[in-house]
């Protein structure tokens, strides 16, 4: 998927200047992250599954770009307070894809609250599994970058079981 975003941006940087660029990366990220969730679902439940998943965000590619610009504008709303809050709300969104991937009749406003709701009591186990994935990518940077072929995976992995199990409680 990473690969796919790097070619694409590659190929289109040369001809938008960087603001551009930036509505461009909303623009194909958003389905992906979608697919990547639909993946990683299918994955962690030990369904079967395929690398055309990671292309399913495509087909509801409004409600992804829709959930993307919330997400986004919410949370840089929050950063104009303090970093803190846009911290906390960056928690508290964290669920929306996963949401959205079971749930795919639900629109972007309602799987935004419905992923701060879920995330209530939770926000503080978040925050200790993205500070071991900060610092597992520090050590990946040791490597030359090369352990971030497996700490990706892993990361999002991780995201997708603590999505489970805080759906499950």
């Amino acid at each position: 998927m990473l690969l796919i975003i790097a070619c694409v941006q590659g190929l289109v940087s040369g001809i938008l200047n960087r603001d551009e660029l930036g509505i461009l990366n909303m623009l194909i990220t958003a389905p992906f992250n979608l697919g990547l969730a639909f993946f990683m679902l299918r994955l962690a439940k030990q369904e079967e599954r395929s690398l055309n998943v990671l292309f399913e965000g495509f087909q509801h590619y409004l409600l992804s770009l829709a959930a993307t610009f919330f997400m986004s504008l919410f949370v840089i709303l929050w950063m104009l307070l303090l970093i803190v809050p846009g911290i906390i709300a960056g928690l508290s969104y964290s669920l929306t894809y996963y949401i959205i991937a079971e749930e795919q009749s639900i629109s972007a406003r309602d799987a935004i609250r419905k992923s701060k709701e879920m995330m209530n009591g939770h926000k503080g186990q978040l925050f200790a599994l993205c500070l071991r994935f900060i610092l597992l990518s520090i050590l990946c940077v040791f490597t030359l970058g090369i352990g971030f072929l497996w700490l990706m995976p892993y990361m999002n992995l991780c995201m997708t079981h603590f999505y489970l199990e805080v759906k499950e409680s």
